[in-house]
């Protein structure tokens, strides 16, 4: 992944988000690479409230991650992310890493697609919105 990212964002491991290895549960990861991309496109100015209200869902496709190194509670988790288009899918490469040490925990690549009044589209809103961020 380019090491120039688009977009970065921190917050605090909370422990409801910890299994009974006292590490994050795989599962909670998604959330995280979700948080990032929803508070990504809120500093455009728009939501996916906003979008859903004009007939345009941005959905999951497809997600690849590869978790690397554990996080516990009260660990600081560093997010970013680029982003880049290819055909109909808006590319996501996410990246999280422990603040502390900076040691890389996920990599992902998460690629969404754009439903315009339910029906798989492009949309020329969506790619000005998302794009524009480069």
């Amino acid at each position: 992944m380019a090491e120039n990212y688009i977009f970065e964002m921190d917050w605090k491991v909370r422990d409801y988000e910890c299994d009974l290895q006292g590490i994050v549960n795989n599962a909670v990861y998604m959330h995280y690479l979700e948080y990032t991309r929803n508070e990504f496109l809120n500093k455009t100015g728009t939501n996916l409230a906003d979008l859903h209200s004009m007939g345009i869902d941005i959905v999951l496709a497809r997600i690849t991650m590869a978790l690397k190194t554990p996080l516990r509670p009260g660990d600081e988790v560093l997010s970013k992310l680029n982003l880049h288009k290819e055909k109909i899918k808006y590319v996501f490469e996410q990246d999280l890493f422990r603040k502390s040490d900076n040691k890389i925990v996920c990599k992902a690549t998460v690629e969404l697609v754009c439903l315009i009044n339910g029906k798989l589209g492009n949309s020329e809103f969506v790619d000005n919105l998302l794009m524009k961020q480069q």
